[in-house]
């Protein structure tokens, strides 16, 4: 039963699903020969299906593709579009250091296979979400160029009216994976000083393969695991090992101050417990008091 609060705050005034790196090949053809991207994706589909109605947007934050093949851009979209239909939701894509520019923009946008930067804002029921570019062709670092920030300056000189949230694939967070740093987004500091003190509810990442949070000028950061493997952070601090499980995807609730980022199994686990719609709505005909006794430990009578 949705929209029933039980405690102090309302219901989110924005929800956003946000993925990323589901690294799909043409033809549905194995990553490295042995993961099946497809399989993820659609088991992460059937999960959200549940959320009907309560989705404002889906963020995917890059590395759609792993090599940038227009026919792996069709299989995605051919996924996420009629989910996002399906939920009442408008798609974000971000491009990833595995993307291709031109291929991601006609795959994807509908628009023309050129090589320019992907920087894109969408307008979310009063929410701003741009979508920052902040790969390096032929490359897997992140940089943002001075015309990029410029561009990312303009974009935040007016408010919006419930706020800006920056989607972008190299999450300006450190990382303990320590070959990882390489990667990392370059020149921060000129970042920073951009987005310092404006409207930024939040910045959404990707590129890790794991789940992560952390703040960046005063910021939430939020990075979603990847859909089609993930990184060891257990693994020994010499070794860098991918792994065939751990997949998650992110849940991001933007109440009125509050920002909350939830990670979400990527499973089809067993139930364990539930409560039934009829439950909840007599928890909700309660009064405060009465809800605290229904939950007590103290024994009856």
């Amino acid at each position: 039963m949705p929209g029933i609060r039980l405690g102090r705050y309302p219901a989110a005034r924005h929800t956003l699903v946000h993925l990323s790196d589901t690294h799909f090949l043409a033809g549905g053809a194995p990553l490295s020969g042995t993961v099946d991207t497809e399989s993820s994706l659609d088991r992460a589909v059937r999960q959200l299906e549940r959320l009907a109605g309560g989705v404002d947007a889906i963020v995917v934050t890059g590395d759609v593709t792993d090599l940038g093949e227009p026919d792996a851009y069709r299989r995605v979209r051919a996924r996420l579009e009629p989910l996002a239909g399906r939920l009442g939701a408008r798609i974000v894509w971000v491009m990833g250091n595995h993307d291709e520019r031109g291929a991601f923009r006609a795959g994807l946008l509908d628009g023309p296979a050129v090589d320019d930067p992907v920087d894109t804002v969408a307008d979310v029921d009063g929410l701003r979400i741009v979508a920052l570019d902040s790969t390096v062709p032929g490359y897997h670092h992140g940089e943002l160029s001075d015309d990029r920030l410029a561009w990312l300056d303009e974009v935040l000189t007016e408010p919006a009216p419930s706020g800006t949230v920056i989607a972008m694939h190299h999450a300006p967070l450190p990382t303990p994976l320590g070959i990882m740093d390489i990667l990392e987004l370059r020149d921060q500091d000129a970042f920073a000083e951009v987005v310092r003190g404006r409207d930024v509810r939040a910045i959404l990442g990707g590129h890790l393969h794991y789940a992560t949070n952390g703040t960046f000028a005063g910021i939430p950061v939020a990075v979603a695991g990847a859909v089609s493997y993930t990184m060891d952070l257990s693994a020994p601090p010499r070794e860098l090992r991918g792994i065939d499980g751990g997949r998650s995807l992110n849940l991001v609730h933007l109440f009125e101050e509050e920002v909350v980022t939830s990670v979400v199994p990527i499973t089809e686990a067993r139930e364990v417990a539930s409560f039934s719609a009829e439950v909840l709505a007599r928890l909700e005909a309660m009064t405060p008091e009465e809800r605290l006794e229904a939950f007590s430990r103290k024994p009856a009578g």
